[in-house]
């Protein structure tokens, strides 16, 4: 398929389903956490190592623009059209690179969703020896743009080789 156009209708369900289960797990579990614990309260799953530690993030990774409520939901809807512009118009071509676009973009409406309608994101996954809390929207966003990296050294080896 040529760039440009729409992605062919396996690839484009290939890519909802991917989006849904990420948006899916992540509304789930902030549900099931704002629901069932308060804010600030700790739950161990594996010792100290691994815990449900309920916060609410008003800003973006590790904090950063905390109360810029505003400025970081226009950020984040810039981020997410653009994900989603890329996916429909350059998508269809590699399977790695639709794949870490979906998981982006279904980590971003998932943490979207609360900026919009309670202004700050509900973390809940705690590791003790990596400091921030997160929930399975940044694990979307975070695999996602690994993938993305992976998919873009791959590619440059494969022109690398083709080059020779």
């Amino acid at each position: 398929m040529e760039a440009g156009h729409l992605l062919p209708r396996s690839l484009y369900m290939q890519g909802v389903i991917i989006v849904g289960l990420i948006l899916i797990l992540d509304q789930i579990t902030k549900i099931l956490v704002r629901t069932f614990m308060v804010e600030g309260q700790s739950i161990p799953i594996i010792g100290e190592f691994l815990a449900l530690r309920y916060i609410n993030n008003e800003g973006v990774a590790f904090s950063f623009l905390s109360g810029q409520r505003a400025v970081v939901t226009i950020i984040q809807a810039i981020a997410i059209i653009i994900v989603a512009i890329l996916l429909i118009k350059t998508g269809g071509k590699r399977k790695l690179y639709d794949i870490s676009l979906a998981m982006i973009l279904g980590g971003g409406i998932g943490n979207i969703i609360d900026r919009v309608l309670f202004g700050k994101v509900t973390d809940m996954i705690s590791f003790s020896i990596f400091p921030p809390i997160f929930n399975v929207a940044d694990i979307g966003v975070t695999l996602g743009c690994g993938l993305l990296l992976l998919d873009i050294i791959l590619e440059y080896i494969s022109e690398k080789k083709n080059e020779s």
